[in-house]
């Protein structure tokens, strides 16, 4: 099995309030997640889930509570300021930019890294086309006429190319046919597996529970049961997530997989200062 998490706290959310004018989203969110660890953000529509991850981001503004990126307290630091931190999201429907090519949609993503150190920048693009052959390939082509899966491969790459110590992902199974979402799966495993740490919101629970190692359950914007994946009340996930007998047994099936996981992981990354 791949060995444990650091135990070092990349990233930790502590009596998270927030929301949009005068409606509160976020309740009091408590969550952290491990260097090297994989983490799922789990429930219904309306839980909370993606104004958590644009809290972590950046995007959305943290009216109490506090939000930390090792150690350091960052509640009020825009995006761009998190980015040479170590953090890279990945939104919803991935966002690409489909009149730039593959070339350009990557240099955006690794703007920050490119402006301050061009020799890294260009060895972390060298990997990401090591890593996606395809848009090797393909790097003049416009990212809107690509299909589906190098879109999704893409939106990775372009993450990757921030050179990130913690991925943010946004429903990455979102609008995928099946075959895709199995693509898109073996590469977030590939990644877990190197080591790179991974915090996701999933509503596809069959597809999430077989890619983390931890699970976190909002209701209301607030968690309300969390843990390891191997130690989960299957029976209550699937009552607070609101699935039926068919999706408990989907889901028992599926975090079985993620505990039999065997590949290595690379050795974690020092963080950046």
């Amino acid at each position: 099995m791949s060995p444990p998490p650091t135990g070092e706290v990349v990233v930790e959310a502590r009596e998270v309030v927030a929301g949009f004018g005068a409606n509160t989203v976020l309740h009091g969110v408590n969550l952290s997640v491990e260097r090297g660890a994989c983490v799922g953000i789990f429930g219904l529509n309306g839980a909370g889930k993606s104004v958590t991850m644009k809290c972590l981001a950046g995007l959305v503004p943290v009216r109490t509570g506090t939000i930390e990126l090792f150690g350091q307290d960052v509640t009020a630091e825009p995006p761009e300021a998190r980015v040479p931190r170590g953090v890279a999201y990945l939104p919803q429907a991935r966002q690409l930019f489909p009149r730039l090519t593959v070339e350009q949609n990557l240099r955006l993503g690794g703007y920050v890294m490119r402006r301050h150190d061009k020799a890294r920048y260009a060895s972390i693009v060298d990997d990401v086309y090591s890593r996606f052959p395809r848009l090797a390939e393909r790097r003049t082509q416009l990212a809107g006429s690509m299909s589906g899966g190098e879109q999704a491969m893409l939106a990775i790459g372009r993450a990757l190319a921030s050179d990130p110590q913690i991925l943010l992902i946004d429903e990455p199974s979102a609008g995928l046919a099946p075959a895709v979402m199995d693509d898109v799966l073996a590469m977030l495993l590939q990644l877990r597996a190197e080591g790179l740490t991974i915090l996701l919101v999933e509503q596809n629970i069959s597809f999430g529970f077989r890619l983390v190692e931890r699970a976190a359950i909002l209701q209301r914007g607030l968690v309300v049961y969390e843990g390891d994946v191997a130690h989960l009340d299957t029976a209550r996930v699937a009552e607070l997530l609101g699935v039926g007998r068919l999706l408990s047994k989907q889901l028992s099936a599926s975090t079985a997989r993620t505990t039999t996981a065997t590949k290595p992981r690379r050795t974690p990354k020092k963080k950046v200062t």
